[in-house]
């Protein structure tokens, strides 16, 4: 029984030396092919390629012309807009228009906090480069940890808009974009959620007092973003499934590369 167990623990050493000399690269590897190419369809400078020049144009609208906003966008900002949409004042309704124009764009953070969060990812891979001798599970587990940790920070950028309150809205320096400006009661926002533009137009209103604000918005889908969303998940569904794969022996505390007598060494 004795004999037995050590020659399972020399074969799990053995399946780990081979993980971690053999796998863990094959996977980072992969893992590193999916993000390259992320990058590729991101419209910013990134990883040795530029698309900061790409255009797009789209168009947001609701039924019964209360908003149309027709807009160009370069890279991670709105270059160009006409705006147009309806605001109600007790009883008069009046149309709103405003423009973006090139010379002053609008900047959309979350794209570029996206594009920094897939390179730091890559960046993590190359700091250990395809030769690199790993020599522990943790020490593999730390390096996919920051992986993870950059891609779920880069899915999120895209996916979950930071909440604004009015005052933000309207201080926010993209607001100097609109020319004309609008008036005090209003605030407009252009942002991303999931693979969809959204431009959304924000009016303060008194009632008996109290100040509320009323929303509406127009969205659009964006084919780039729903090929980044899903090259994002991929990435995140292969370093999970090599941290996944490493656990396991992560309970060997004591496993380490060569604390087998006589190990083969692994090239």
């Amino acid at each position: 029984m004795v004999d037995y167990e050590k020659e399972e623990v020399v074969n799990l050493q053995k399946e780990f030396e081979w993980v971690l000399h053999k796998e863990i690269h094959k996977g980072l590897g992969q893992i590193h092919e999916i993000l390259v190419e992320c990058a590729r369809r991101f419209p910013v400078a990134l990883y040795g390629h530029d698309n900061s020049s790409k255009q797009d144009k789209f168009v947001l609208t609701v039924p019964g012309d209360q908003l149309k906003c027709v807009v160009t966008l370069t890279g991670d900002s709105i270059t160009h807009a006409d705006i147009n949409f309806k605001v109600t004042r007790q009883t008069n309704t009046t149309m709103v228009r405003t423009t973006i124009h090139n010379e002053n764009p609008w900047k959309l953070q979350q794209v570029q906090d996206a594009a920094n969060h897939l390179q730091q990812a890559i960046y993590h891979i190359d700091d250990v480069g395809k030769h690199y001798k790993f020599k522990s599970s943790d020490e593999v587990l730390h390096i996919l940890g920051n992986i993870l940790g950059s891609l779920q920070r880069g899915r999120t950028s895209l996916i979950v808009p930071r909440k604004k309150t009015m005052d933000d809205l309207q201080k926010s320096r993209n607001m100097k974009s609109l020319s004309p400006p609008l008036s005090e009661d209003l605030a407009i926002s252009f942002y991303i959620q999931s693979h969809k533009l959204i431009f959304a137009i924000y009016q303060l209103t008194s009632n008996h007092g109290v100040m509320k604000y009323d929303s509406s918005h127009a969205e659009c889908s964006v084919p780039w973003l729903n090929e980044v969303l899903v090259l994002f998940t991929v990435g995140l569904q292969l370093c999970q499934q090599l941290k996944d794969k490493i656990c396991v022996f992560s309970q060997y505390k004591d496993f380490t590369v060569g604390s087998r007598s006589n190990s083969p060494t692994a090239s």
